[in-house]
C-alpha cells in the first residue's frame, strides 16, 4: 500500500481511521470541495457500522450537495497523521474511487464547505493534499 506524509512513529499509539474519497467526473471537469482554506477531493471518514461506499455517498452529499454514481475503486493509501479536530493520532487508510457526478440537489450541508468544478490539470496543481494531487495526475495522466 502506498503511503503519503510522515512515516510511522513507534512511540505513538495510532487509531485506525478508514476513509473514502472520490475523483468525481462531470463532463470534462472534476468536482472539488473547498473547506478549511484547502481544495480537496470530496470524501471523508467512514463511521462505525458504515461501509466505504455508503460513507462516500454521505460525505459527497454533505460536502458538495451532489448525487454521484461510483464507477470503480482505483487505489488505497495510508498516512500517519495527527488530527487536531479529534485530538487523535491516526493511521488513515483511505480508498480512492472514480465516480460520475450526476447532478447537484442542494448546497453543501456541512458548514464552510463550497463545491466547484475545474479541469483535471488545474486540480492536479491546486489540491492541498499530496495524495489528492497524485491520484488526479495518475488517473488523468496530467
Amino acid at each position: 500500500m502506498i503511503r503519503f506524509g510522515e512515516p510511522y512513529k513507534k512511540k505513538i499509539s495510532y487509531t485506525r481511521r478508514p476513509g473514502a474519497y472520490a475523483i468525481i467526473k462531470v463532463k470534462n471537469q472534476i468536482l472539488l470541495t473547498f473547506q478549511d482554506d484547502e481544495n480537496q477531493l470530496p470524501g471523508g471518514g467512514i463511521d462505525k457500522n458504515e461501509g466505504p461506499l455508503r460513507a462516500l455517498y454521505r460525505e459527497v452529499m454533505e460536502e458538495t450537495g451532489w448525487i454521484i454514481s461510483v464507477q470503480k475503486k482505483i487505489r488505497t493509501y495510508q498516512k500517519f497523521i495527527f488530527m487536531p479536530e479529534y485530538n487523535l493520532w491516526a493511521q488513515k487508510i483511505c480508498s480512492v474511487y472514480v465516480a460520475k457526478g450526476i447532478y447537484p440537489i442542494s448546497d453543501p450541508t456541512e458548514n464552510n464547505h463550497f463545491s466547484f468544478l475545474t479541469e483535471p490539470a488545474v486540480a492536479s496543481r491546486i489540491l492541498h493534499s499530496p495524495a489528492d494531487r497524485f491520484f488526479v495526475k495518475e488517473y488523468f495522466q496530467v
